[in-house]
């Protein structure tokens, strides 16, 4: 805020603001030189390159239109489509609903009649299955009667009661061979 103030007050100090006329103490020619020098210097330069810009621009914004274009042509596309699906969709849905109510409708005599013939092929396959697991059993157990017998009769039978059978037997049939 001093700076400010100091500003003002060497203003003051002084004659006042004015212009100053004198124009080669002022350097208006040389600015005005320098200021000629570069607009036909630079001209050729900087116009070329704005002109190349101005024509990048251009293409990119023509780019960008043709491609807002094919995008917008895209979204109705795909707009139409949607429609023309939902309107598939809700007549299938329609067809569908009318098609479940009469085959259930017209199946429900029949399904109760196969259901009928399933229960009744069921009983037998499981009648059969339970015969079948019944003689399974049987054999299973009299294998395992034959084994328990033929185990406790060797485990019985050693050689020396072996011979004795053999000789007890040939003894009680004599001579009867």
């Amino acid at each position: 805020m001093e700076n400010f103030d100091q500003i003002f007050i060497l203003l003051a100090g002084r004659e006042g603001i004015g212009f100053n006329f004198d124009i080669l103490e002022t350097g208006v020619i040389n600015i005005a030189l320098l200021l000629a020098i570069l607009f036909v210097v630079g001209k050729d330069f900087l116009g070329s390159q704005l002109e190349e810009r101005q024509e990048i621009i251009i293409r990119g914004v023509q780019d960008a239109e043709e491609k807002f274009n094919e995008a917008s042509a895209r979204l109705a596309e795909a707009q139409k489509q949607l429609m023309q699906s939902q309107v598939i969709i809700s007549e299938i849905k329609k067809e569908t609903a009318i098609t479940k109510k009469a085959l259930l409708k017209s199946d429900a005599l029949k399904a109760s009649q196969d259901l009928g013939v399933r229960f009744g092929r069921a009983l037998a396959t499981l009648s059969y299955r339970e015969q079948q697991v019944f003689s399974e059993i049987k054999e299973q157990l009299i294998t395992l009667a034959l084994k328990n017998v033929l185990g406790s009769i060797k485990d019985d039978l050693n050689p020396k009661k072996q011979s004795e059978l053999i000789t007890t037997n040939i003894n009680k049939l004599g001579g009867q061979l």
